[in-house]
């Protein structure tokens, strides 16, 4: 386990001492073997529900914690905030503003001929409540490692998309990719289509 950090007075998120945007935050809860446990409490062999694949082990878990000033945190660092049932999720659940999770859509499956898609957290703000808010003063931050991309379940069926080690989201591509990613440009117009298929649902 590393060293606390003192988050740096930055926009731009970087592996080292600026505070990532992506990973679990600690106390968050995934599907295993076991039933679901504190994603911190975790270590490499362990067995973890798969959206695809079933039950899959860690080969890594890594973890750092950094300590956030709040008179010096960027907006960038903002935290999302999911309502219960907003995900799937039967808690509220709290991500990292570019954590991906994987979101299911008639509007992705006609833009990418696959319902399912993954997105970066920060874009759903203002979808079912979801919002950003101050990150805690102290952020310990956990990265799941298999040995290939996964989703995996959080806080009873988020979908959470673990990508490859040293694999940033908005670097995935179809060739190292299983999953189709929507790009930010794309994500308000999909978002308010998902918007109006609950307005539907409701409706029906």
């Amino acid at each position: 386990m590393t060293a606390p950090r003192r988050m740096a007075d930055t926009s731009a998120a970087c592996d080292g001492a600026v505070m990532r945007t992506r990973g679990l935050l600690a106390g968050t809860r995934v599907a295993t073997a076991m039933g679901w446990r504190a994603v911190e409490a975790l270590a490499p062999g362990d067995m973890v529900l798969t959206f695809d694949n079933g039950l899959q082990p860690l080969v890594d878990v890594r973890r750092e914690t950094f300590w956030v000033a709040d008179m010096m945190t960027p907006a960038a660092y903002a935290s999302v905030m999911v309502p219960a049932g907003a995900l799937g999720n039967s808690e509220e659940l709290e991500l990292l503003p570019d954590q991906g999770v994987l979101i299911e859509s008639d509007a992705a499956c006609d833009v990418h001929g696959d319902p399912f898609a993954v997105m970066a957290a920060k874009l759903l703000v203002g979808y079912r409540g979801i919002t950003r808010v101050a990150p805690r003063a102290q952020v310990e931050v956990i990265t799941l490692v298999f040995a290939a991309e996964q989703v995996i379940y959080a806080e009873g069926g988020a979908l959470i998309h673990c990508p490859r080690a040293h694999l940033a989201l908005d670097e995935l591509g179809a060739e190292v990719c299983g999953y189709d990613v929507i790009p930010a440009r794309d994500a308000p117009f999909l978002v308010e289509c998902m918007k109006v298929e609950d307005q539907i649902g409701m409706a029906a």
